[in-house]
């Protein structure tokens, strides 16, 4: 059994490119409202174009106290609510620790975890007060795997779990659900791959996830009806022995 999710209202960070952009355009075909936030304006702007009335774009640095505020208060004030939280953005930065750039490191813990928190926290009163709501991590499969070659994207994702399946716990009297979505390799701007050709080669030789994949999951969980509570999707492609 599934449920609609026509007129449902969708904050999607990381929604310029890759598997945010991916989403906005499947959700906004079932009939969702689209709240689409990142900080390219210019990519932002031209996808909501794309999509019409029923999306908005709100550049925003989610590392940001005021700029997420702004983001929640724009989707309020357009839409009348905030049905899901969908909190796809991140970055990656692989490489040995000792010779990685302190301050870029730091970079991959501030968006990965502490934008991820201040999203969360702000939405969070508003659902609260509606008795119901959905939030929904781009997490990985390296908040599972200690993977050698990407330490604090590694130590980021960790956190990111140990978020997700706490908050789970604290969200349910309230009527929330909290899940994510862990996926091995996706063959998006993410991991340098934007050519469609490139894209293919990786998916051929069995080695990625396509952006659309993961874009299946997000609609799976939306769909599932209120009293069904996803815990955690974890996604690899067919070669990743993980």
């Amino acid at each position: 059994m599934s449920q609609s999710l026509a007129g449902k209202v969708i904050i999607i960070t990381g929604a310029s490119s890759g598997i945010g952009a991916a989403t906005a355009r499947a959700l906004s075909r079932l009939g969702c409202c689209v709240a689409l936030a990142a900080r390219s304006a210019e990519k932002l702007h031209a996808l909501a174009d794309e999509l019409g009335p029923a999306a908005i774009a709100v550049p925003t640095d989610i590392t940001s106290g005021p700029a997420v505020a702004n983001l929640i208060a724009r989707t309020r004030e357009r839409f009348g609510r905030i049905d899901v939280l969908f909190a796809n953005a991140g970055i990656y930065v692989p490489g040995q620790l000792a010779e990685g750039d302190p301050d870029i490191l730091a970079r991959v813990v501030d968006v990965n975890v502490n934008g991820l928190v201040r999203c969360v926290h702000a939405v969070l009163p508003h659902m609260i007060a509606q008795g119901c709501g959905d939030i929904l991590i781009t997490s990985s499969i390296s908040g599972h795997v200690d993977l050698a070659w990407e330490p604090v994207y590694s130590a980021s994702k960790h956190a990111v779990q140990g978020l997700v399946h706490t908050l789970r716990r604290q969200l349910l009297p309230h009527g929330i659900r909290v899940c994510s979505i862990a996926p091995g390799m996706v063959a998006n701007e993410l991991w340098g791959i934007t050519q469609p050709e490139e894209i293919e080669k990786r998916v051929a030789a069995h080695s990625a996830l396509r952006c659309e994949d993961i874009v299946d999951a997000v609609v799976f969980i939306l769909s599932r009806p209120p009293h069904v509570n996803v815990r955690e999707i974890v996604m690899i492609a067919q070669r990743e022995d993980l």
